[in-house]
């Protein structure tokens, strides 16, 4: 029997943990010894396991070039073995080092005693003291045969952002295998606030008997399985190509239905009777200050606008289109397949140039969840050639570079499908560079706002004000994880310089001329085109009340002496603080193109 208190404990543990235990598939025999362990801090795997360290097969270290090299396995070594059936058969295993990825290089560098023991645990020579920078770059190298990641499901996007973590000695001597013995899981403890990994075994074992678990547990894809443990086991994937295609109408289908998007019905294009005041309801203070315009009347009351401009993502448009057909949007049906990275690469895929996999504006772009065999292959192909091979990591759905990152590391690029849902573009080696003064050549690229006022037909305009956005450090093709040389969003980042020009430049920006690759708006123009050239939920809506602007973030890149607009992302419902300080009538002009029928007062020049 459990003293009353311990009981009330574990049955709070258990309240608070429940969810997240069977997540991670602990079984539930466990969770009460669990508890204990966690309460009195017990780590006991040294009394049932050991590390032995053997030498490896001497063909296959000849093969990997490093022949009489040992490696290490733990292996019970209790006399009595392991029962899986015993309750107290669940071991605390601790984290040597909890990291986000654009702080590992600092952290190594600056943290007493922690390079010296990171080198150590992944098989890196090091001497002395004092940092050497060619052992950090080793070791940031080797992290990835022995990263491990979580992500909080609460907080800011900031607190929410994937963590990368190394498990200690006896942890990251785990070895895999297709059939482990053992499993391992994280845990993040509501009470210490506090992360652990915690193992358990899938059988009984006997003394001697091999702790392994599977490095890529949960995959049911045999290919994707193979492509996933090649950070650990060589494979040629041999008959699997590079070549992507469109993906299959279940994609979108599964987009719309996860996004729990309800479509609207059908509904007659309609508009406003000339001359009426139209109110708008906005939850925006943005729009709220800064909405001026004689033509529109702010109101609190949502029932009785004209106009709903929201923040937020709509989501029943069905039930608006039945009961409320004349109120005009600020977002579309189905945007998200422009505004989300996945979704911009797959519809830009409908745009064919010369034969190529996709449009000349978009880098070359694989969606890690159902591309990866494709970039591997893709990926060695560029490394037999010879051509850069840098390729930059970001999440389907976050700004701000936000768990993003640089990297040619293969073994990287492979890993970080664990953390979130991520495409892969092709980085800029040649971006176009500006000379700041008093810092160098630095990358920058460029903001337009875009204004969608319906999309059959398409009616697509591009405000004549936009925003160049620089780094602060001299570009160059190393220390990807200097966010200051690599990317150019410095208004979210503490202690940092931004330097932003605005530019009202129509007849440079918007040259006429399609051939030249300066003219923007031709890009635009084929991405909107595509866009809308499927019905919902395969492209955008057609749905007569929607409007919407997009912040559209470009840069530069050379190609045959010719610079070359390079799309990186377009931002639903942007940030126009700095828009509306510097061009106090911005809204007025974003509203008087999306609502009125006057568009020619305002600085803005029809794409399509």
């Amino acid at each position: 029997m459990w003293e009353p208190e311990e009981e009330e404990s574990y049955r709070a543990f258990e309240a608070l943990h429940a969810a997240a235990l069977q997540s991670s598939g602990v079984p539930h025999v466990y969770w009460r010894s669990l508890h204990h362990k966690l309460t009195s801090e017990i780590y006991d795997a040294g009394e049932v396991f050991g590390i032995m360290q053997i030498q490896e097969e001497e063909e296959e270290e000849e093969r990997k070039g490093n022949p009489g090299a040992f490696r290490c396995k733990v292996v019970v070594t209790r006399d009595s073995g392991l029962q899986a059936s015993d309750p107290t058969s669940v071991f605390l295993v601790d984290h040597a080092w909890t990291y986000r990825a654009e702080q590992a290089r600092q952290q190594l560098e600056q943290v007493p005693g922690l390079l010296p023991r990171m080198a150590a645990l992944v098989g890196v020579e090091f001497h002395g003291e004092a940092p050497d920078p060619g052992v950090v770059e080793a070791v940031l190298e080797r992290l990835w045969k022995y990263n491990q990641t979580y992500q909080l499901s609460q907080g800011s996007a900031e607190q929410r952002v994937p963590v990368w973590y190394v498990l200690d000695e006896f942890g990251s001597r785990v070895q895999h295998s297709d059939r482990p013995s053992c499993a391992v899981a994280p845990f993040f403890c509501m009470r210490t606030q506090l992360a652990y990994s915690v193992l358990w075994p899938l059988h009984d074992l006997r003394s001697g008997d091999e702790a392994t678990r599977d490095y890529a547990y949960g995959e049911t894809d045999p290919l994707v399985r193979r492509c996933r443990l090649l950070p650990w086991k060589p494979d040629d994937l041999d008959g699997v190509g590079s070549a992507t295609a469109e993906p299959p109408d279940s994609y979108y289908e599964d987009i719309v239905r996860t996004n729990k998007e309800l479509l609207p019905v059908e509904t007659p294009p309609g508009s406003a009777p000339s001359g009426k005041v139209l109110k708008v309801y906005s939850d925006m203070s943005q729009v709220r200050n800064n909405l001026t315009h004689p033509g529109f009347q702010l109101t609190e009351e949502e029932e009785e606008a004209d106009v709903v401009w929201v923040f937020g993502h709509i989501k029943d448009y069905r039930k608006l289109s039945e009961q409320r057909p004349h109120v005009m949007l600020n977002q579309f049906p189905c945007e998200s397949l422009v505004t989300v990275k996945d979704c911009l690469a797959a519809v830009a895929r409908r745009v064919r140039v010369r034969g190529g996999p996709g449009p000349a504006w978009l880098p070359e772009t694989f969606n890690l969840q159902s591309e990866l065999p494709q970039f591997v292959q893709r990926y060695r192909a560029r490394q037999q050639r010879g051509e850069d091979n840098h390729w930059i990591c970001k999440p389907w759905n976050l700004a701000r570079g936000l768990d993003t990152h640089i990297t040619g590391s293969l073994d990287c690029i492979v890993r970080q499908r664990e953390s979130s849902p991520k495409v892969v573009c092709k980085y800029l080696e040649d971006p176009v560079l500006f000379r700041r003064e008093e810092v160098g050549l630095v990358k920058f690229d460029i903001r337009y706002m875009l204004m969608l006022r319906s999309v059959k037909p398409l009616r697509l305009y591009a405000y004549d004000v936009f925003w160049l956005r620089f780094a602060n450090r001299p570009f160059s093709l190393d220390h990807f994880d200097d966010y200051q040389k690599h990317f150019t969003v410095m208004n979210y980042a503490e202690g940092v310089e931004l330097k932003q020009v605005t530019f009202c430049c129509r007849p440079l920006v918007f040259d006429p001329e399609p051939a030249d690759p300066c003219a923007h708006p031709v890009s635009f123009k084929e991405l909107f085109q595509a866009a809308s050239s499927r019905p919902a939920p395969y492209g955008i809506c057609a749905y007569p009340p929607s409007r919407a602007i997009y912040a559209v973030d470009l840069m530069l890149k050379w190609s045959e002496r010719l610079m070359q607009p390079q799309i990186l992302e377009l931002n639903f419902s942007p940030d126009c603080a700095r828009a509306c300080l510097y061009h106090p009538s911005f809204y007025n002009h974003m509203f008087q193109t999306l609502f009125l029928d006057r568009p020619e007062d305002c600085p803005v020049t029809q794409i399509a």
